[in-house]
């Protein structure tokens, strides 16, 4: 660790409530860009009054969670969101001064820090693994949310609130079915289907067995 000194002190000191103000302003802002996104692009308004009212009253770090995980499952959302503009809105919101604010922007070394913050808290994105020839899914941290026993899955990403637990469409024995990736491998549809794709709106989930189409809602 780098001892402080008068000399080093701009460049190596970390103000605590600074830090707690800029998480607070990002977290607003991050907020308004979620709901600018379901907004002009794909969402309902009952899909974005359902969002609004998940994240009111929670504390910063609940929201920093929701939005993440919402982010999760629909990556479009920050597809053109340019996190540097996020932390210079945080960064305005927190200075007093136009001063002030330019010297921060200008500090390479904090800015760098504070939009580091903001990609590990806001994006946390699952992945797909393959061990012995079948797919699972693990989280962010690594933590299984759909067992190895698949031949093929399909994550689902579309515009729900962030709560939402969307299954996965997945193949085992040759058929295929939805199950939540919820660390328990909980089958919502039996694998008993030739096919199923994703629809554009609720009911999400169409399927096919024996030439017959059906949609699949639960």
């Amino acid at each position: 660790m780098t001892q402080i000194t008068q000399d080093n002190f701009d460049m190596e000191y970390q103000d605590v409530i600074e830090i707690e103000r800029i998480d607070k302003f990002v977290s607003d802002e991050m907020d308004r860009q979620m709901h600018r996104y379901i907004k002009a692009y794909h969402g309902s308004k009952e899909i974005m009054d359902k969002f609004i009212q998940r994240l009111k009253g929670m504390t910063v770090e609940q929201k920093e969670e929701a939005i993440a995980a919402y982010i999760d499952i629909n990556r479009k959302a920050v597809s053109g969101l340019d996190l540097q503009i996020v932390l210079a809105r945080a960064m305005a919101n927190y200075c007093d001064t136009y001063f002030y604010f330019k010297k921060m922007l200008a500090d390479k070394k904090k800015f760098d820090f504070y939009l580091n913050r903001i990609k590990e808290k806001y994006i946390r994105l699952h992945e797909v693994f393959e061990q012995d020839g079948k797919f699972g899914i693990k989280n962010y941290r690594g933590d299984i949310m759909l067992h190895p026993r698949y031949d093929f899955i399909r994550r689902v990403f579309t515009n729900v609130d962030d709560r939402a637990n969307m299954p996965v469409i997945a193949q085992r024995d040759g058929k295929m079915g939805l199950v939540l990736p919820d660390g328990n491998d909980t089958v919502v549809a039996d694998f008993i289907y030739d096919d199923i794709s994703l629809r554009d709106e609720y009911p999400y989930f169409e399927a096919t067995k024996d030439g017959e189409t059906v949609i699949l809602d639960n």
